[in-house]
């Protein structure tokens, strides 16, 4: 049962990110969205852990230390910002340096903060929801500056003129 409501909720949030990545015209990103959460390896994981308010990955995270469905996700999937790390030689003397993310996936983060909202909260979701969530969050150190700022900006302008006027934004001046 835990396993068909996983389903369920991940391809409920597919589907609200695809209808807001259609609605500032990236058909593509939104049509492969997260499909790498149907593999076994976070599939499997997100249906053992799922609770239905918050995502698995939490409770995996909670009970390991770590949450091996997110470590598989990150990895493939650009939309997230611990994608964009690398290493460098000169700028870090950890050699790990966060890298800007393109517009394109910074605009499909975006629409999966607002989804992922949207799934968890229901009712109970208002336009400022997804700033909300990401003041709530540490502030990471492996966020590139430029990727933060305009995350940021998008997130405030979310939560003080809306979904429409955001994803007019978007549209207009992110995708190219």
């Amino acid at each position: 049962m835990k396993a068909w409501k996983h389903f369920k909720t991940i391809t409920y949030h597919k589907w609200l990110v695809m209808k807001g990545c259609f609605a500032v015209g990236l058909y593509r990103q939104g049509l492969a969205h997260d499909l790498s959460k149907y593999s076994p390896t976070e599939f499997l994981v997100g249906a053992r852990y799922f609770q239905g308010n918050r995502s698995p990955n939490n409770a995996e995270r909670e009970e390991k230390g770590y949450s091996s469905a997110w470590l598989h996700h990150k990895g493939r999937n650009k939309h997230h910002y611990e994608y964009w790390v690398d290493y460098s030689l000169k700028e870090s003397p950890t050699g790990i340096i966060p890298v800007p993310m393109p517009d394109k996936y910074i605009a499909e983060m975006m629409m999966d903060r607002i989804a992922a909202c949207k799934v968890y909260l229901g009712k109970n979701y208002t336009a400022s929801a997804p700033l909300e969530y990401y003041k709530k969050g540490k502030d990471s150190p492996i966020i590139h500056e430029y990727t933060k700022k305009k995350l940021e900006f998008l997130l405030t302008l979310m939560a003080e003129k809306g979904e429409k006027d955001t994803f007019r934004y978007i549209r207009e001046n992110l995708i190219h």
